[in-house]
């Protein structure tokens, strides 16, 4: 529920993670990005509420459920527990986390499909597209990207079923209309861009919204051999998950949070979240978000991370190396505001070293450890004043209205560098003043009291800017100082930490420098581990699968068929067809053409030279309009990847297969 009805609301939402397994620090930095920005208006005195959660039906799921040999209840209660974990690691501050098979979910779903049905905004047809199981998602031949998915990059294949559609060019025109009279809908401004010409102008094509191929997703009432399409499921939750009723009986909680301040989501789901959520909001007589922000990605050096590349980092992993809040410093101040950040295991070292363990946390030890030696850990303003000290004020009361201005506008990793102004200054001001001389003559008491307690003074307002993005450090550091956060609406004045306080007579270590070449060592014998922890795993994980049984037949009826080891001479794609090659293999004297449905899993070059096992007395046949003169022989895994049977010891082409 909201907190207190005296304060504003200010409702944030991250998109929900998709449940088919571990977050990579990529995922994860949306977390704690919103996070930072939920605990800054917070600060700011909003009454906030952040949602998040997991979306948790669709294809994927059920088969990924199917290969573990769980149901896919058991398969996202694990990995929603996964999610969950990590998000509270990284010290995310949220007030629900949603999942979409949550029953008061499922509930509302199925109320909203029957309303818009009702309404004559869903109709029944059927789909014939491309279709990309890993994204969920339809495309058209134009929409493709080298033939591939355009926002994953893995192949596509056609599909044809029965589906529900919306009729989304029914609301087009009022949702670009409500795009041109709210310029700050979507941000940054590039992705509204996008949207506009690349979707909305150009025409929108009615939307998919059920499937009848795959059962794990919220049925249809009126028709259960439908199961809701992802996108009409999984967008909903951001009013679901705070109490809305689509018969109009909504909570209170709706009524007060509802439209949401911030949707914060990445970019490669900005389509969803800025076409096809605001005309489902459209349709249903809800007022649409105040704001959709599709921030950029978190990159590894040689691009998007993904498991097939073997370049994944995960927040807990980096934790154990560098702390929370490091990883939450890096990641929010990696991250520029509308282009992809840089992740990896040097940068991480360098900010550790430069910016926390140098800037900050030297800057902490030396203040606190001069404080105790000259004046037994009591911090006095001494009264006296200079340029430097006036210099010094200047700078540190203007990066904190910097902050308050970089954070309206969402620029999180520009307010983390005006912190880091005030440290960078503070740190300038010692070499300036020079304690340490000032100490040797006993005239310039007041002075050296006043330089403390300016420094004192200066990495208090600091550190209590830096409770929004590294919360646990703030902490550290205001403990030491012996002092409370300074609420932000004190921060307009300098000097209100109280004289004569005592600062902890133990200063520690905040931030530890780190070697390269040390952690480099530890990652490369991380990996080593891995991998053999995998391949042993995967050897003592193959229990085999299992496959619907044919007829017996008898003896004679395999004495038909002949089997002999062939040799592919030469490869091409079949120009008409996204899946085919075309193969001439010798056998023997002879060289047969065979076609094969194999292209997803070899390329032309790799065929080229191969021995392999071929039915050669087949009857020929015409594939995409080329003859095939046999069949290669192939094994299939239960995820559907081929792998060509092969002799195991050296064999001659025509050798017979008995």
């Amino acid at each position: 529920m909201c907190k207190d009805s005296n304060k504003k609301p200010y409702y944030i939402t991250t998109a929900i993670a998709y449940a088919s397994g571990k977050p990579h620090i990529g995922n994860t930095y949306e977390a704690v990005l919103a996070d930072a920005i939920a605990r800054f208006k917070r600060e700011e005195g909003y009454d906030v509420f952040f949602q998040t959660g997991t979306d948790e039906h669709g294809q994927k799921i059920e088969e990924k459920a199917a290969a573990a040999g769980i149901t896919p209840k058991e398969f996202v209660d694990q990995a929603a527990g996964q999610i969950k974990t990590i998000w509270d690691l990284m010290n995310t501050s949220y007030d629900k986390f949603i999942r979409t098979t949550d029953p008061e979910h499922e509930e509302q779903v199925q109320k909203i499909f029957k309303k818009l049905y009702d309404q004559g905004d869903i109709y029944k047809g059927y789909y014939e597209g491309l279709y990309c199981t890993p994204c969920e998602s339809f495309f058209t031949e134009s929409q493709l990207v080298d033939g591939k998915c355009p926002d994953c990059g893995r192949e596509v294949k056609p599909a044809k079923e029965e589906a529900y559609f919306f009729r989304m060019s029914k609301y087009a025109d009022r949702l670009i209309r409500h795009i041109n009279e709210n310029p700050d809908f979507i941000q940054p401004v590039s992705r509204k861009n996008e949207m506009m010409n690349n979707f909305l102008l150009p025409g929108l094509q009615d939307l998919c919204v059920s499937r009848t191929t795959f059962t794990w997703g919220i049925p249809v009432t009126f028709d259960p051999r439908h199961v809701t399409y992802v996108w009409l499921d999984a967008l909903t939750n951001y009013i679901t998950g705070i109490g809305y009723d689509c018969d109009g009986k909504n909570s209170d909680q709706f009524s007060k949070l509802w439209p949401a301040d911030l949707h914060l989501i990445g970019k490669d789901i900005i389509r969803f979240h800025t076409i096809y959520w605001p005309i489902f909001l459209m349709a249903l007589n809800v007022p649409l978000p105040k704001q959709v922000f599709g921030h950029p990605w978190l990159l590894q050096g040689d691009g998007k991370m993904s498991k097939s590349k073997g370049n994944v980092l995960y927040a807990d992993t980096l934790v154990d190396f560098f702390g929370v809040d490091a990883v939450r410093y890096f990641v929010l101040h990696e991250m520029p505001f509308d282009n992809d950040g840089i992740i990896s295991w040097e940068l991480m070292v360098e900010r550790m070293n430069s910016d926390l363990a140098n800037i900050l946390g030297n800057l902490v030890n030396r203040t606190i450890s001069m404080s105790n030696k000259y004046f037994e850990g009591v911090v006095r303003d001494g009264g006296t004043t200079d340029a430097f000290d006036e210099d010094l004020k200047a700078v540190v009361l203007d990066e904190v209205k910097k902050v308050s201005e970089k954070m309206e506008k969402l620029r999180v990793a520009d307010a983390i560098t005006s912190i880091f102004n005030i440290f960078r200054r503070s740190n300038k001001y010692i070499d300036e003043t020079a304690p340490w001389t000032l100490a040797k003559d006993e005239a310039s008491k007041a002075r050296l009291e006043t330089v403390l307690y300016n420094l004192t003074e200066a990495i208090t307002i600091g550190a209590s800017l830096l409770a929004s993005f590294m919360p646990q450090t703030s902490e550290k550091i205001l403990a030491q100082l012996n002092t409370s956060k300074r609420e932000l609406s004190q921060m307009n004045e300098f000097g209100l930490y109280p004289s004569g306080n005592k600062v902890t007579d133990k200063p520690e270590i905040l931030f530890a420098r780190m070697d390269i070449k040390e952690v480099m060592e530890k990652v490369e014998a991380m990996h080593t581990a891995a991998e053999s922890g995998k391949e042993e795993k995967e050897a003592q994980a193959d229990d085999g699968i299992d496959i619907e049984a044919k007829p017996e037949i008898e003896y004679e009826d395999f004495g038909k068929l002949q089997f002999q080891v062939g040799e592919i001479i030469a490869c091409e794609a079949v120009a008409k067809s996204k899946k085919l090659l075309c193969s001439q293999v010798k056998i023997g004297s002879q060289v047969k053409q065979i076609v094969s449905g194999i292209k997803a899993h070899y390329s032309p070059e790799e065929m080229v030279g191969k021995k392999v096992m071929v039915v050669v007395n087949l009857k020929p046949a015409k594939l995409a309009g080329v003859l095939s003169e046999g069949m290669l022989l192939c094994a299939e895994d239960a995820q559907g990847n081929l792998s060509l049977m092969v002799p195991e010891k050296t064999m001659p082409s025509g050798a017979e297969i008995c």
